[in-house]
């Protein structure tokens, strides 16, 4: 098996021969991986953590199904890399994620051919640390210059917006319907259903209040739910649901000119508006919930995260940090509620079980031999346990005579 030159920083020098571990996030190969295996992961923009669990195992290479950086994010998974002579590879290609097989044997050329038996299967491309440092430089420049428009448009957002971040002023208002009570804001996305089945039981529990943000009025009809709130433009909401029991709030520009009232007016429905500087209804769902005592805000989808936010600048909206820095200490996001709620079995739980099973099938015997015969309860009780111990003894002979 070939092995690695430790602190070259560039591509194998020879040919690489080794098991294949699937380190991906669908795989489970990082923890099987071991000195001389050669390691597939899917990390765009490969961060320190991943690095150093690598290279705590010491592969003979790293295969990356994306790009180590993209340009976007300054991260240093692919410097820790190279600096641990780890010969690097990338951008294979998404359409090799059917292929790879946890512990078969693969053939890693210096020039990025991989072969699987003796079928040449696809060609990666060697990184170098010219390429890491150059794509690294290149990344933060990008990221200053675009936090600086981000934190400059977050800056003009509450200058604009400090009355309705300071006192609610221009929030519609909605009674005491929220107050004291747990709510869940649910936002429209690819996974909404299966979060909302993750926290059923809390929903059971506690009967929120359920705001409902954009189109996911119509996932939530679907699954059975009927929203208190609905925050959206009607265009995204169907016309039977924004008929039905909901109380909707249509986001509006400051000027309060709110898209999609005209459609709200000929289906005849009653709706509010929340004029503010921005238009998303999840922002709007939180900012209600918090302006109006909510105890608990559990948000479902549209989860906002400082590497998001780093990854994708163009399209952070400063109404998102600073909607869930108003709720502040009050909102959380639906996979802590679903963790809670996940109860893992424990030794404890399953001996409890099985006592439970032994002393229900102890009752059930009791109540069959009681009514059993033709006599009262306790002298049928009394001859059936008479007939087992007089068998039992049967089993053991005294020995008598020997």
């Amino acid at each position: 098996m070939a092995r690695m030159t430790v602190g070259t920083g560039e591509a194998a020098a020879k040919e690489l021969r080794g098991t294949l571990r699937d380190c991906t996030p669908q795989g489970k190969g990082l923890a099987r991986l071991g000195e001389g295996d050669i390691a597939f992961v899917d990390a765009p923009d490969m961060q320190r953590r991943l690095a150093e669990q690598l290279i705590s195992r010491r592969p003979a290479a790293v295969v990356n199904l994306s790009p180590y950086s993209t340009g976007t994010l300054p991260t240093f998974g692919p410097h820790l890399l190279l600096d641990a002579g780890v010969p690097l590879y990338e951008s294979v290609g998404s359409e090799l994620r059917s292929k790879i097989r946890d512990g078969k044997k693969v053939t890693l050329a210096p020039s990025g051919e991989l072969t699987f038996g003796r079928k040449n299967s696809a060609k990666a491309e060697p990184v170098t640390r010219e390429q890491v440092d150059a794509s690294f430089a290149e990344a933060q420049r990008g990221l200053v210059e675009n936090m600086e428009a981000y934190f400059g448009n977050t800056i003009e957002f509450i200058h604009s917006e400090a009355p309705l971040l300071i006192d609610g002023v221009g929030a519609p208002e909605l009674g005491d319907v929220i107050a004291d009570r747990k709510v869940v804001v649910v936002s429209p996305g690819e996974d909404t259903r299966r979060r909302m089945s993750g926290i059923q039981n809390f929903m059971q529990e506690y009967t929120p209040v359920i705001i409902a943000a954009g189109s996911a009025a119509n996932t939530l009809a679907q699954m059975g739910y009927a929203p208190d709130f609905i925050v959206a433009d009607p265009a995204d909401v169907s016309s039977e649901n924004l008929r039905g029991d909901a109380r909707v709030i249509l986001p509006a520009d400051p000027d309060g000119y709110a898209p999609g009232l005209e459609r709200i007016q000929d289906l005849g429905v009653g709706a509010m508006t929340f004029p503010a500087a921005t238009d998303s209804p999840t922002d709007l769902a939180i900012l209600l919930a918090a302006f109006h005592d909510a105890e608990t805000i559990v948000t479902v989808g549209n989860q906002v995260e400082l590497d998001r936010m780093f990854a994708d600048t163009a399209h952070a909206d400063p109404a998102a940090l600073l909607a869930r820095l108003k709720a502040g200490r009050k909102v959380v996001d639906s996979t802590v509620i679903e963790n809670l709620y996940t109860v893992e079995p424990t030794s404890g739980v399953a001996w409890a079980w099985a006592l439970l099973g032994l002393l229900v099938t102890a009752a059930l015997v009791i109540l069959v031999a009681g009514l059993g015969g033709s006599g009262t309860f306790a002298d049928n009780l009394t001859g059936t346990w008479d007939t087992v111990a007089q068998t039992v003894q049967s089993w053991f002979p005294s020995g008598e005579g020997e």
